[in-house]
């Protein structure tokens, strides 16, 4: 049970101890004056009686009023209870006045039940009541009138400021049942906030890992494919075994290569930094395939970060294997430079090129190229760089990959 319920339960039983208490105050003071006993009893007990109807009313959770009222809709339910209250009491009052006495508890419950106007105008009409069978029993006086009209101020005042109290606490309540949902609410999205960005890690890593591997071991068994078909092809027995040495030397290159990627440490051929990387990658394809390859670096590229130099050498990788199996090339340029911030790689070849737009609508990119092409531009606009291409049909193909120098937090 909440704290307001707790609390409207203790001030409802306060006012029916206080009304037990005035209505056998004003009984005993009546028996004792005198007053017939059977008309006070009959009246007390039909008083007690209408006012266990509201009580009871009220205890099985219908309230009897929300104390505001509804202008211009009439009174609520317990205004016309109180009015029957109050009719009945006069029916007491007229057995005997010392049943006036009960006043004090209809007032608090006018304050309570009625709109203000209302609760204002039954409060005057009891106490007038009050004043007058006092003054015609007593004689007229001062603390006759004064006493009564303070007590009904204050009763009134009493009641009203309680009301406004239960309904702040109410309100207060509700605010923090509100807050209370919210928490959970914002609990739960957090949870699915953290479910949904462990997705995307989990992509993201996922498509690290595909690139990597387009990049390194799709391609290395792209070469040894192309080696073992040209050793199949050669009848001359000293071309076998060249090419059988270059096929395990490959071979072994990227297992150990595979390794790095399942281990997720930086690639081997970059623990000698980028240009001497590029130079053995460019090597090995003039040894496996004959293309003319020439590696040149233009101003300060020797101290790249880690991530720059990941990014620029599987682009690079991606690029020499384009030319080894599509170009049909006699010779490609590598050129590493540094312009202002940033760094640029240039891989130019003079193979038979390609329309750029009709191979981009295949393979559904728009910029051109397949999906080689399409990671190495993804790696990079991650790293807000970007990948342009240049090619025609039988004029060669130009890529150039442009990196910030300060992109290189981290290898992907």
């Amino acid at each position: 049970m909440s704290r307001t319920r707790v609390m409207i339960r203790r001030l409802a039983g306060v006012q029916h101890l206080l009304l037990a208490v005035l209505v056998v105050v004003g009984v005993g003071r009546g028996l004792g004056a005198g007053d017939a006993a059977g008309p006070l009893l009959g009246s007390t007990a039909l008083f007690l009686a209408w006012y266990a109807v509201g009580a009871r009313r009220a205890a099985s959770g219908r309230d009897l009023a929300d104390g505001r009222g509804r202008p211009g809709r009439g009174l609520p339910v317990g205004g016309w209870w109180l009015l029957g209250l109050v009719g009945v009491w006069l029916l007491t009052v007229v057995a005997s006045p010392e049943m006036v006495w009960v006043a004090f508890s209809l007032w608090l419950l006018a304050g309570h039940l009625l709109p203000l106007v209302h609760a204002v105008v039954v409060s005057v009409l009891v106490l007038a009541v009050v004043v007058g069978r006092g003054g015609h029993a007593e004689g007229w006086s001062t603390a006759a009138v004064l006493g009564p009209v303070i007590g009904g101020v204050f009763a009134v005042a009493l009641s009203r400021g309680l009301q406004v109290i239960v309904r702040d606490s109410q309100q207060r309540e509700q605010l923090v049942t509100s807050l209370v949902a919210a928490q959970a609410e914002a609990e739960e999205l957090h949870a699915e906030l953290a479910q949904t960005q462990h997705a995307a890690g989990v992509l993201s890593e996922r498509t690290r890992l595909s690139r990597d591997i387009h990049d390194t071991l799709a391609q290395g068994f792209s070469s040894i494919l192309l080696l073992a078909r040209a050793g199949a092809a050669t009848g001359e027995p000293a071309a076998r075994t060249r090419l059988l040495g270059q096929i395990e030397a490959s071979a072994a290159e990227h297992l150990q290569e595979a390794r790095r990627v399942v281990g997720a440490l930086a690639p081997t051929p970059l623990e000698s930094g980028l240009v001497d990387a590029l130079g053995r990658i460019s090597a090995r394809l003039e040894q496996e395939s004959g293309v003319r390859t020439e590696v040149r670096v233009e101003g300060e590229v020797t101290s790249l970060p880690p991530g720059i130099e990941v990014a620029l050498l599987r682009t690079a990788q991606s690029a020499l294997a384009n030319v080894r199996q599509h170009a049909r090339a006699t010779s490609v340029v590598l050129t590493l430079a540094e312009a202002e911030d940033s760094v640029r790689l240039d891989v130019v070849d003079d193979g038979r090129g390609f329309d750029v737009a009709t191979l981009g609508a295949a393979q559904g990119s728009p910029a051109g190229g397949g999906y080689g092409l399409r990671a190495s531009r993804e790696r990079l606009l991650e790293l807000g760089g970007g990948l342009d291409v240049e090619s025609e049909p039988g004029r060669g193909t130009a890529l150039s990959a442009h990196l910030p120098r300060s992109a290189g937090g981290g290898w992907r």
